[in-house]
């Protein structure tokens, strides 16, 4: 189960970024871009969602395109989802209580990289990756 404080330090981890808010909530940034954040529900989510929607504490985080948030979400239902909010949004939901740690890791680095400057990016992939 992950934590708030899990995801602030993973985001401390990686290069250039800030904690902060968004919209009265936490949010993560990287050079000013908006990559993690925490999401709660809504009514109009909680409306869309009916039975579905989830308890707990919903971090938001930046993907790739909407084809990457799709695949999570089919991939792992328990974990990730949407909301018609987003829809046309390259950002998919996260249920923190179900995320595993690795796999946190991963989404957030993921985030990251998609709002990091390329160059940026480009550098922490070399270095990581030697």
């Amino acid at each position: 189960m992950a934590t708030w404080d899990d995801v602030r330090r993973l985001v401390a981890e990686l290069p250039e970024t800030a904690e902060g808010t968004s919209h009265g909530t936490m949010a993560w940034k990287v050079k000013g871009k908006l990559m993690v954040w925490e999401r709660p529900l809504r009514a109009a989510d909680h409306a869309a969602l009916g039975d579905a929607a989830p308890d707990g504490e919903i971090l938001g985080a930046a993907v790739g395109d909407e084809g990457v948030k799709h695949a999570l979400i089919a991939d792992r239902p328990d974990v990730y989802f949407t909301t018609p909010h987003f829809d046309g949004y390259a950002a998919v939901l996260v249920r923190l209580d179900a995320i595993r740690g690795d796999e946190l890791e991963e989404l957030i680095t993921e985030a990251w990289l998609v709002k990091a400057p390329k160059r940026m990016a480009a550098a922490f992939l070399t270095d990581r990756d030697g």
